[in-house]
């Protein structure tokens, strides 16, 4: 048993951790990762990473929401592929707002969002600022962080020291993720299916409908070559790193230590 799931609580325990501890609501979804990782991917780092957090700060990580925004063919694939189950950006609003508002009924101060899925990022803020308009008393904080934002040079510099950084929107199942995917579920890894595939010439506009000729078949955007468990180790750890220095400040917590 994990003390500090939701899932995993009673409704005492839950009620008893409103006022203390932060509340994490980790944010993925569900869509192709090429032929080497699974279509959870998102989830599975968002989920993995707010357990780190969770382990240097007080916190109840919450359910995650395994389903985002669409993916968008020159940052995931989009709807070129199977198994990429896309939300309207209403309804992520809706959802995640829902969700907010039933956390601030219970008494939630201090929330964390954090996001592991590109496309998310403005539904997510736009689900907050919302809530935030409806608040006729103090406004709780919310705090919302995407994994990729809180990677250090020092870090970028030292993963992809044999193929070169092109931008996180090209990190899609190529060495980011499959290194990361290695470090935190690497049973989940197909090594021998692993791709040097990349976009060659990135668009600078959208089509609709997208053309299959904008992603390769497989469906990564740039190489998962010279992809390893320590490359995914040191941007997990540097990702958690810089969130529980950023939720101690925001949240005036004392110096990080582990809870557990």
């Amino acid at each position: 048993m994990n003390k500090n799931r939701m899932e995993q609580m009673t409704w005492v325990e839950y009620e008893a951790s409103t006022t203390e501890k932060i509340l994490i609501l980790p944010v993925g979804s569900t869509e192709q990762h090429g032929p080497h990782l699974p279509l959870g991917v998102d989830t599975i780092i968002a989920t993995e990473i707010a357990s780190l957090v969770a382990e240097q700060i007080p916190a109840v990580i919450a359910p995650t929401l395994s389903y985002g925004y669409k993916s968008q063919p020159s940052s995931g694939g989009g709807p070129l592929f199977s198994g990429t189950i896309d939300l309207n950006g209403t309804t992520l609003i809706d959802l995640t707002r829902d969700i907010l508002d039933e956390f601030l009924e219970d008494g939630w101060k201090k929330i964390f969002i954090f996001n592991a899925h590109y496309e998310n990022e403005a539904f997510l803020a736009e689900a907050a600022d919302l809530l935030l308009r409806k608040q006729d008393t103090e406004y709780p904080k919310i705090i919302i962080a995407n994994w990729w934002d809180n990677v250090s040079p020092e870090i970028v510099s030292q993963v992809f020291n044999e193929v070169a950084f092109r931008g996180w929107a090209l990190e899609h199942a190529a060495l980011a993720e499959t290194s990361m995917m290695m470090y935190l579920a690497p049973e989940l890894v197909r090594e021998d299916l692993i791709p040097d595939d990349r976009i060659e010439n990135l668009l600078t506009i959208q089509q609709f409908p997208p053309s299959r000729t904008i992603v390769p078949a497989s469906g990564c955007l740039n190489t998962a070559r010279s992809s390893s468990s320590k490359k995914g180790q040191l941007l997990v750890e540097d990702a958690v790193n810089k969130i529980v220095t950023i939720l101690s400040e925001e949240f005036s917590l004392h110096s990080p230590v582990n809870v557990n």
